[in-house]
């Protein structure tokens, strides 16, 4: 199914819904059991953009919101209170979006590809550490993440749902 298929352990599938991203909504991330793995819950009537990941107990991992009054798109990803990850969108580039991902205490990701399509990678330095795709479903509406193993999940998880609300709009 996925970019691991041929490289040793296999990665983390999940898959999402891409019409379900809307402030308000709340869904769930599945893995490829086709369990509930995370929770989105969208927070209506805010200011900005918010969106609560959640583990299936109900437990608050990360919460996504957009930033207003900034020159570039840009959202971040916080941890209770403290900011873990700033998404940006990159300067137009032909035929491809990229997004950088500046990870507070790690080393910073990088998300470039067909992001309206669903077709990207995210990296680190240049090692693909995430596949998104729609390849995999026959459900037009459905796309899927691979995650390399020993990746934070839920963090690539969040940085998703982050470019996939900002190529929105």
């Amino acid at each position: 199914m996925g970019f691991l298929r041929n490289r040793g352990p296999q990665g983390t599938r999940y898959t999402m819904r891409e019409k379900l991203f809307s402030i308000g909504d709340d869904f769930w991330i599945e893995n490829d059991a086709g369990e509930k793995a995370f929770k989105v819950d969208g927070k209506a009537f805010r200011i900005r953009d918010t969106f609560v990941l959640e583990s299936p107990s109900g437990e608050e991992l990360f919460t996504i919101q957009e930033k207003k009054l900034s020159i570039r798109d840009k959202m971040e990803v916080e941890h209770d209170g403290k900011t873990v990850a700033t998404i940006k969108k990159a300067l137009v580039t032909p035929l491809r979006d990229r997004y950088s991902i500046e990870v507070e205490d790690g080393p910073d990701l990088e998300a470039k590809g067909n992001i309206v399509e669903h077709e990207y990678e995210f990296k680190r330095d240049s090692d693909k550490v995430a596949e998104v795709s729609k390849r995999w479903f026959r459900m037009r509406d459905t796309y899927g993440i691979e995650i390399a193993p020993d990746q934070n999940d839920a963090l690539i998880l969040a940085c998703t749902v982050c470019i996939d609300q900002m190529s929105r709009g």
